[in-house]
């Protein structure tokens, strides 16, 4: 499969090094308006330097990957459904949730091949937790705890066209909870606060926040953002079933621990997102490759990144307002 690649930034560069581990799929062209950026993937990967729109009309192209900005992934979507391409969009679709909507209706009108990039679904400790669950060695999932901080704060350009903190970053943890959970969510309580960065709150951001999402049946799951964590990339998760507990703890730079008179000490955290997920990056790529191959149903889908962005919202209003917002109201938009 003979990829283009929309946007060599930093997610851009992350997703040409995963498609050079997939069997069967070659990046062809880069776009990017940043000339010295699309020259860098160009070089380390042995491909052309195209424009999009060269991109869209060109055969020997079967998929795009969308790493752009977050503002012109709807509009992208559109632009290679008509061209015939299958599509990997980095999530969101798009910051509004009729634009979303008005996006799908297009892809599922022309019968065109969309997936929505949640990776943390194909990391491999994750995904044991999930065939631990499936399993049913902890019984029915009753409470699901996620813990997701940065190691630092982006700087203020990025935060002014994020969406902010819920639709950028905790948007990941809506869909890991989802998953985990086995059920949609019903209710979303945020809480948010500005304790990193001064300049995020200038904003209208926040840089920390804790959430509890519930399911009709009373199920929960419980979620801790932060923009800094001093000791490096923190990412946990743990499930508590009626049988038991399954938990995923942090990765470290080696899998030792040294002690001594001092007592017991282990190496750094994996410093960020591109090495903490690198075979989670190359896994959903790997993923989309076999389901566009077979025809089989994407893995994860306009569908979830939808349902993610009114969890979003649903977070954006309740630390707002100080109350538990339905999602329901938030995906009929009579909030």
């Amino acid at each position: 499969m003979r990829f283009g690649l929309l946007g060599a930034g930093r997610i851009g560069q992350v997703h040409a090094d995963a498609i050079a581990t997939v069997p069967g799929a070659q990046l062809a062209a880069v776009a990017d308006p940043m000339h010295e950026a699309a020259v860098a993937v160009a070089k380390a990967h042995g491909c052309d330097i195209r424009d999009i729109d060269t991109i869209a009309r060109s055969d020997d192209i079967d998929a795009v990957i969308i790493c752009t900005p977050t503002d012109t992934h709807a509009d992208l979507i559109e632009q290679f459904a008509r061209a015939g391409k299958a599509m990997f969009c980095e999530k969101p679709i798009d910051l509004s949730l009729s634009r979303v909507r008005d996006c799908l209706r297009v892809v599922e009108d022309l019968g065109a091949k969309l997936m929505v990039g949640f990776n943390r679904r194909f990391d491999p400790d994750f995904r044991a937790v999930r065939a631990e669950i499936d399993a049913g060695r902890v019984g029915a999932v009753e409470m699901v705890t996620i813990i997701s901080r940065d190691p630092g704060a982006p700087p203020a350009e990025y935060i002014a066209r994020s969406g902010g903190i819920f639709r950028d970053m905790t948007i990941h943890d809506f869909d890991v909870a989802r998953w985990l959970l086995g059920e949609e969510i019903d209710t979303v309580m945020a809480s948010g606060s500005v304790l990193v960065d001064p300049a995020i709150g200038d904003l209208g951001d926040y840089d920390s926040a804790n959430l509890i999402l519930r399911t009709a049946s009373g199920k929960q799951a419980i979620i801790s953002n932060s923009r800094r964590a001093a000791y490096g990339y923190d990412q946990r998760i743990e499930v508590l079933g009626a049988a038991g507990m399954v938990a995923a703890r942090n990765t470290h730079e080696t899998n030792i621990e040294t002690a001594g008179t001092e007592g017991f000490g282990r190496p750094p955290l994996l410093n960020f997102f591109m090495t903490r997920y690198a075979a989670a990056y190359a896994n959903e790529i790997s993923e989309f490759v076999a389901a566009v191959s077979t025809g089989e149903p994407m893995p994860t889908t306009g569908h979830d990144g939808l349902v993610a962005l009114a969890l979003a919202d649903a977070a954006v209003l309740s630390a707002a307002e100080g109350r538990a917002v339905r999602v329901a109201d938030i995906m009929a938009g009579t909030t």
